[in-house]
């Protein structure tokens, strides 16, 4: 026997997931506060702010993640900065505390059509030096050799840099002394075998010994050099102090076999009559070489100030190079910024579709999106600045560099953040600001 046909009940209707409650609770709450915020713009800016949080707070750990290549890029930009502005700190303030100095320095050579570079003829002489230190407006000359050799004491021994200098090399290069005295006039004059030592060579010859290098032998290749003095440190970490200053005769004597000179350093009593001496010193060698047409000059004349501007130049295209790269790192992050946001649209959409259909404007949608994608940035670019100091501070601290922080080093975080929160979350906003609210509610979450 059939069973008669019982009416058939309406498919009961399915609740929602609770992610998708929480949600339309979210959206609602969030329509809400704007509304009431109609206003003022600073209020309705601060609702879709809270707003904003809200979202990026339910799901934190793709927000931190997505921060994260902001955070990485920005440290890395920080760090560069800082290392690049205390290199240039150092070197230009080495280099300006030369200001006053005009330091000359052997011509080319030039063997068919090779040019061996400035310092490959020997032409400058002691007798050069001596005709300089006449001139009006010099305080001081001192010629300089420069070798490298090995220095030994007893057990121990170092490879450093060698100058045979005059004594007027102490205040040209504002040298102090730890210990001992500078070598005088009549060693420089008898070519006596005497040596000071940098702060770094002392270190590394007599901290194990405990002696007093006052008055001890060392021996520079073949020749015993008797102690006189220890320099002062002078810092800085470009290995200044890592030298043994010798009288320039006895380096001519036993170092070299020579009667030229490497460099002459004339300094000139005031920095506003460097270019005249300058052209002194040109005019005078070219007397003392024979030299009839400028452009056939044996010799270069430089001013530290030339050197400083060209300091200047390397450090800015090395500051834009490690910028770039970072820059590189920062793109990465953006595109991690926009596509998060794009996914946030497509999980969304039914949240978007319910906040337009009970009357929010799509103005409304658009700034919501821009500023969770402006926090993003922001909070990676905070965090990256945080970090960024701390690498740059460890690292200049490490190479003895002085830590620099600039303002413009504060702003740039929040600007390249800004900027790239509106690059590349302008396109996500104003896709969720186009959806159509009928499509985004039929959306199946």
């Amino acid at each position: 026997m059939s069973r008669a046909l019982e009416p058939s009940s309406p498919p009961a209707k399915r609740p929602l997931p609770a992610t998708a409650q929480s949600t339309a609770l979210a959206s609602l709450l969030a329509e809400l506060r704007v509304r009431k915020s109609r206003r003022g713009t600073v209020t309705m800016l601060g609702a879709n702010f809270e707003s904003a949080l809200d979202a990026l707070w339910m799901n934190r750990l793709r927000s931190f993640l997505t921060a994260l290549g902001i955070f990485i890029g920005v440290a890395a930009v920080i760090g560069a900065l800082t290392l690049t502005q205390g290199a240039s700190a150092q070197v230009n303030g080495q280099i300006g505390s030369l200001g006053n100095t005009v330091m000359v320095a052997p011509g080319s050579a030039n063997n068919g059509g090779i040019s061996g570079g400035t310092g490959s003829l020997s032409t400058l002489t002691l007798q050069d030096s001596q005709s300089l230190s006449s001139l009006p407006h010099v305080a001081a000359v001192s010629p300089l050799i420069v070798a490298s050799a090995q220095v030994v004491y007893g057990n121990q021994n170092w490879s450093t840099q060698i100058e045979g200098a005059a004594t007027s090399l102490q205040i040209i290069q504002n040298w102090q002394l730890a210990k001992g005295t500078w070598f005088s006039t009549d060693d420089q004059a008898n070519g006596t075998p005497v040596a000071l030592l940098g702060d770094t060579v002392w270190h590394n010859l007599f901290d194990t010994s405990g002696n007093n290098p006052i008055g001890q032998s060392i021996r520079i290749r073949d020749e015993t050099f008797r102690v006189v003095g220890v320099l002062a440190p002078q810092g800085g970490g470009f290995a200044q102090d890592d030298v043994v200053i010798i009288p320039v005769t006895t380096a001519q004597i036993r170092l070299k076999n020579t009667s030229n000179v490497d460099q002459i350093l004339v300094q000139v009593d005031d920095a506003n009559n460097v270019a005249q001496v300058a052209q002194a010193v040109s005019d005078t060698l070219q007397k003392n070489h024979h030299i009839l047409d400028p452009n056939n000059d044996d010799f270069t004349v430089q001013t530290f100030t030339q050197i400083l501007q060209r300091v200047g130049q390397f450090s800015q295209i090395l500051t834009l190079l490690l910028v770039g790269i970072a820059a590189i790192s920062l793109t990465v992050g953006g595109i991690g910024i926009m596509n998060i946001m794009l996914v946030s649209v497509t999980e969304r959409t039914w949240e978007i579709g319910i906040r337009i259909s009970i009357g929010a404007r799509r103005r409304d949608i658009l700034n919501q999106f821009m500023v969770e994608a402006l926090v993003l940035c922001l909070v990676g670019g905070l965090l990256g600045l945080g970090l960024g100091l701390l690498i740059g501070l460890g690292i200049t601290k490490l190479s003895q560099l002085p830590f620099i922080v600039t303002p413009s080093t504060l702003i740039l975080p929040f600007a390249v953040s800004g900027g790239i929160a509106l690059v590349f979350g302008i396109y996500p906003a104003v896709m969720a600001a186009r959806l159509d609210p009928i499509v985004a509610i039929r959306t199946d979450e």
